[in-house]
Order: C-alpha cells, then sequence, then structure tokens
C-alpha cells in the first residue's frame, strides 16, 4: 500500500513534508485528528534509514497520538513530527528552528514537545520561530525529565492495576521486571521500581547505561538479544516500537507485559498471540499516556500535584480495558480501541453538530 493510501485509510487530516536546504531540515508533520482539540505530540529525532520510513512512523505516532489523548480523557487530538537526524548534530539547533515555522504555519493546529532523541534544547530553538511548542527550558518541563518522568509515573500506576489482576495484589515488592531500553523513561522507571524492592533485570545498547544501571539499582544485565526469554514477572518493553512479533512472543517467559514503549505489536494480530499464551497486555498508548497528560497540563496550567493526580486515572483506564476485553472475550488491545473510539465518536458528532 502507498503511503498516500495509508494517509486515506486511517483518515489523516494533514500530512506535511518539511523541507528546508539552508538548514539542512527533513522532517514530517503528521496530524491524524483535530477532533477532540489541537493536535498534541512531541517531536522525534532519529537517523532513520530514508525518508519514507521516517514519514510512517510520523504516520503512526500520530494515530497513536490521537488514541492516547482519547483514553487519557483529554482535550487534545494526535500529532507527530519526525526530524531525520542525530542527537548531539552540531546543526540541530538551525534544524529545529526551521521546524518551528513549518510548525507556526500550522497555525495553532499542531503543538509539538520533546520525544525520543529531543530534549527542551530542541524546543528552545523550536520556539524561537512559534510558540506552539512545550517542554521548553522555561516550562514546567523543561528540566529535560518531568514528562520523562511523569511517562514512569504512569507506567507504574498501570503495572500495579495489572499485577493486582493477575495476583490479586498491587504490591510490587520482590517481582522481577524486565526492563528493556535505559532512555529517559526506561530509566525513569528503574528508578520507581528499584524503590518498590522489585529485581531489576535490565537491557540497553548503550552498554554504558547498563553498567550504570546494574550500579544504581543493583540490576541483572542481559544482552539486548536475550532479553525476551529471560524468565521474570513482568516485561517491560521501554525502547522502540514493534518489538512485540511471531518470533519474540514464543520466547516470553512473564505473565505481563507493560512498558512506556509506543506501538509495541508489530501488528494488530500479535495481541492475539499474548492472549493464547496467557500474557496480559497493558495497551501501549493507555500505560504510556503519562507524559502526554503532563504536557496537556502544562498547556491547561495544573500544577504538579494535581498532574500526578491526572497520571494515576492511567489505572482506572486500563482496568476498565480490561473489564471489556474480559467480558466481551477480546484482547485487552481490541478492548481499549473500542473504548477509546466510542470516546472519538462522540467527539466527532459534537464537533459536526
Amino acid at each position: 500500500m502507498t503511503l498516500w493510501a495509508e494517509l486515506d485509510r486511517d483518515g489523516f487530516e494533514q500530512f506535511v513534508w518539511c523541507r528546508e536546504r539552508e538548514s539542512d531540515l527533513l522532517a514530517f508533520i503528521a496530524i491524524h485528528s483535530t477532533a477532540r482539540g489541537p493536535a498534541l505530540g512531541g517531536c522525534r529525532l532519529w537517523p532513520y534509514a530514508n525518508p519514507e520510513d521516517a514519514a510512517r512512523d510520523a504516520m503512526k505516532l500520530a494515530r497513536s497520538m490521537t488514541y492516547k489523548a482519547a483514553a487519557a480523557g483529554l482535550p487534545y487530538g494526535g500529532g507527530k513530527a519526525v526530524v531525520i537526524g542525530r542527537p548531539g548534530d552540531a546543526s540541530n539547533d538551525r534544524r529545529f528552528e526551521a521546524l518551528g515555522r513549518f510548525i507556526e504555519r500550522l497555525n495553532g493546529s499542531y503543538l509539538t514537545g520533546v520525544d525520543v532523541g529531543t530534549t527542551p534544547r530542541e524546543m528552545d530553538a523550536v520556539l524561537r520561530s512559534t510558540g506552539y511548542v512545550t517542554d521548553t527550558t522555561g516550562s514546567m518541563g523543561g528540566s529535560g525529565d518531568w514528562t520523562a518522568d511523569m511517562t514512569a509515573y504512569g507506567v507504574m500506576a498501570g503495572l500495579k492495576a495489572t499485577a493486582r489482576l493477575v495476583s490479586g495484589t498491587s504490591r510490587l515488592h520482590g517481582r522481577s521486571v524486565a526492563v528493556q531500553g535505559l532512555g529517559k523513561v526506561g530509566w525513569a522507571l528503574c528508578r520507581y521500581l528499584h524503590r518498590e524492592g522489585v529485581r531489576l533485570i535490565v537491557t540497553d545498547l548503550n552498554i554504558q547505561l547498563v553498567e550504570r544501571a546494574v550500579t544504581a539499582f543493583q540490576a541483572m544485565p542481559v544482552a539486548a538479544s536475550r532479553i525476551y526469554e529471560v524468565p521474570c514477572d513482568i516485561f517491560a518493553p521501554c525502547a522502540m516500537g514493534g518489538i512485540l512479533n511471531e518470533d519474540s512472543i514464543k520466547l516470553l517467559q512473564c505473565r505481563i507485559v507493560a512498558g512506556s514503549a509506543n506501538n509495541q505489536l508489530a501488528a494488530p494480530e500479535h495481541a492475539e498471540l499474548l492472549r493464547r499464551r496467557g500474557i496480559l497486555y497493558a495497551p501501549d498508548y493507555v500505560i504510556n499516556a503519562g507524559g502526554l497528560i503532563a504536557t496537556a497540563a502544562e498547556l491547561d496550567g495544573d500544577g504538579p500535584f494535581r498532574t500526578r493526580s491526572r497520571v494515576r486515572r492511567i489505572a482506572d483506564t486500563l482496568t476498565a480495558a480490561y473489564a471489556e476485553a474480559d467480558a466481551a472475550g477480546i484482547t485487552t488491545a481490541e478492548a481499549a480501541d473500542r473504548l477509546t473510539e466510542r470516546m472519538l465518536q462522540v467527539a466527532c458528532s459534537q464537533s459536526d453538530g
């Protein structure tokens, strides 16, 4: 299927190719839906192999953001920006300043913030060209870790709700959790889990991060290729998406899959494979919504206390999805989609009226 056919099939409202030779910017902005409000979604910086991969990633992430915002009850739609490049490149400041000019032309239909590969420094560069940006150094999330911390905080709330369903208690002390990916969110999640007395198993392509986790959290290190087959209570994907496929699911030795990565399922049918194996899957866009909730809270003028309260409600949303799945005999992923699509239908009917 062509890129344009996918945009039409999935109901995208706008798709912008951002090219500016003077700044060496090559980026894409995908706006999936503004039915509930302006599209909200961070900006990813990644060395994609080719522009088509970047474009498709923007599309998948933008659609996920629509569902994430709706599931969290936020008055925002879903969008995403991806920039082709490498974190730490000396040219990034001018690239992101140029990206800000493209965002400004969208007249508020899309607001961006930090994501994989970006920090408040890049958002400061965007701010020089547009006000439609969050997570700058002057904002509530300007420490660079607030959004990541709130994502991890929400995953913790979701983990406890999921564990309660599987074992009858939300207590995590003494349980084993295998964390795949020690980026900003994965590291923050390890910090929360360590405080709860969890036995951590960790992996990352950056061996220095693994060594730091071993020291800081008394974690057990494993090779990236072995993380799927390690016996554990919970497997927490916190790296890139598409890691749950026919091959990896066969290797899993856990009762729960719950992590912060976006688009964890390589294909929708892989949720059914998890169900057949008796593994409870926490739908990714529900459990990892803490960062988006924090960004929305910043835009709405909420402080840290109310933000944390809103993030904790992720547990209630997950519990509702699990109940729907059990009652209908469907996967938790399909149940989450049903609940979210009902909310989106209400928003569309209200906007049409």
